[in-house]
């Protein structure tokens, strides 16, 4: 069974093909991988394994995945789109598959000449992260067609979350919050970064989560300055921090908790300073998150409030963006972003800092549902224990 609704395909290709009437074009190409998922899964719900390819979704008819024969039977039993056509392009280096029927690009725009009558103007979606053969082998086997780059408007489709998606979303923070409480209770002198993360897994993994949208973060004692570092089998001590964090997810979509907790059980008065100081930015940060305001608006009281503290040279990261098939994906909010906060957005309030001499590195982080109203917390429990 697969995560998409085919009723929420539906509505996704509806939408891909009034960018692609609006731009005259005749196909749009949706490329994805494992590592850029994003975009493909918006519309099938699926990413294969080992294998790379993309969407086609043709102004009439069926679309169809482009990829590899090794991925074909997972995408037909999985995918909410089920034709497919296999190319040597999207296939693993050097693998060998007697039985499999493959094709090419000249071969494809012959067969969509035939469905479609001409095809002049080709969308292409991602095609600054293919792989350079592949976009190599696409314009010379659409020979003749005016290839025409459609990333921005259709990466902007994912910005608003329908209804099934914020169901999704949340149901993903409820997992979070649960390995929140397993990670939490594992944490103690003498445990691995290792045990922890798997406590947090397997809470996540238990009660459903289809994947996770990052690596379990555990990073203890000066490990913490790696912004993300993934556990390992460091042993934790007594009086230090940890940072954690994980993104357990729900038909592909993810939620997410972060914290910074004392490996003791309690946290000394310096600590407490240190957690203090990513509490009030988290403050600051959400009573910006409304209808209207700007992504360079919400940076600005957590920006001026570390130049205040001293702690702006240790700034990585923004302090807010959005979260839905990627943990952080566009739009991100930081000091140059002109996009604007709209109803319907999912966005996590994400406060950090890293390479500090005395306390590492840190990150508290949650997220919320834009509403005319305001922020809603997609867990009530981390939004009142991150702001109390």
């Amino acid at each position: 069974m697969g995560y998409l609704t085919q009723s929420e395909c539906d509505k996704r290709l509806e939408k891909v093909r009034a960018i692609m009437a609006a731009k005259d074009l005749d196909i749009a190409l949706v490329y994805y991988d494992e590592f850029n998922i994003g975009n493909g899964w918006y519309l099938t719900g699926w990413c294969p394994q080992f294998e790379i390819g993309t969407v086609l979704v043709p102004k009439t008819g069926k679309p169809m995945l482009l990829g590899g024969p090794e991925s074909e039977p997972f995408a037909k039993l999985d995918s909410a789109i089920t034709e497919t056509r296999n190319f040597s392009v999207f296939m693993v280096p050097d693998e060998e598959y007697p039985n499999a029927e493959i094709t090419d690009f000249p071969g494809l725009f012959a067969e969509l000449k035939e469905t479609l009558g001409e095809v002049k103007r080709v969308g292409m979606v991602g095609g600054g992260r293919m792989p350079a053969e592949c976009y190599s082998q696409i314009e010379a086997g659409f020979s003749g067609t005016t290839l025409v780059d459609i990333t921005d408007e259709f990466v902007a489709l994912r910005f608003y979350k329908s209804p099934w998606e914020l169901e999704q979303i949340r149901a993903a923070f409820a997992l979070a919050d649960r390995s929140f409480d397993a990670m939490k209770a594992k944490i103690a002198p003498g445990i691995s970064e290792i045990e922890v993360a798997a406590a947090g897994e397997f809470a996540a993994r238990d009660k459903g989560a289809t994947g996770f949208g990052f690596t379990a973060i555990v990073g203890s004692g000066p490990r913490a300055k790696a912004v993300v570092p993934t556990a390992t089998g460091r042993v934790m001590e007594e009086g230090e921090l940890v940072m954690i964090g994980l993104a357990p997810k729900v038909n592909g979509y993810a939620g997410v908790m972060g914290d910074l907790l004392p490996v003791s059980g309690t946290y000394t008065a310096d600590q407490e300073e240190c957690l203090n100081h990513l509490k009030e930015v988290f403050r600051l940060t959400k009573a910006l998150l409304k209808p209207g305001v700007k992504g360079k608006e919400i940076d600005v009281p957590g920006r001026t409030y570390y130049e205040k503290h001293g702690l702006m040279p240790y700034l990585v990261c923004p302090f807010a963006h959005t979260i839905g098939l990627h943990e952080a994906e566009s739009p991100f909010f930081g000091p140059g972003s002109e996009d604007v906060l709209k109803v319907g957005m999912a966005v996590c309030v994400d406060i950090s800092f890293f390479g500090h001499p005395k306390w590492h590195g840190a990150r508290i982080e949650t997220g919320y549902e834009i509403t005319e109203n305001g922020p809603v917390p997609f867990s009530p429990r981390m939004d009142a224990y991150l702001l109390g």
